[in-house]
């Protein structure tokens, strides 16, 4: 579902179905933009964000948790950890859409 979003409003959509894929595809491609959830086999969300943060190249990419998720504790840890905001499953795309346009005031280009 989010991927069809993305490249329904002009942005191309990488897809990982695990951490270790994810922190490969995006020390390969540096994305403008990664959307992790901590729940996900070989490497959880949260590891996954602490490498990406770690890396030069992907230091200052922005990281949106997407996740089920939702207690105090998960948002702060994320948060503290570098992600630059935080999307509790289930959501409206309104609200993605939302720290979409505040992460990207100019959308970078497709």
């Amino acid at each position: 579902m989010l991927a069809m979003f993305f490249e329904g409003s002009g942005w191309e959509a990488l897809q990982a179905p695990d951490g270790r894929l994810g922190l490969e595809l995006a020390r390969e491609k540096e994305p403008d933009l990664i959307l992790l959830d901590i729940d996900m086999p070989l490497m959880s969300g949260t590891r996954t964000l602490a490498l990406l943060r770690a890396e030069a190249k992907t230091a200052k990419t922005p990281v949106v948790m997407v996740t089920a998720r939702s207690t105090l504790t998960d948002v702060e840890v994320c948060l503290k950890a570098g992600a630059n905001d935080y999307l509790c499953k289930p959501f409206e795309i309104d609200h993605l859409r939302h720290k979409l346009e505040r992460l990207f005031p100019t959308p970078p280009a497709a």
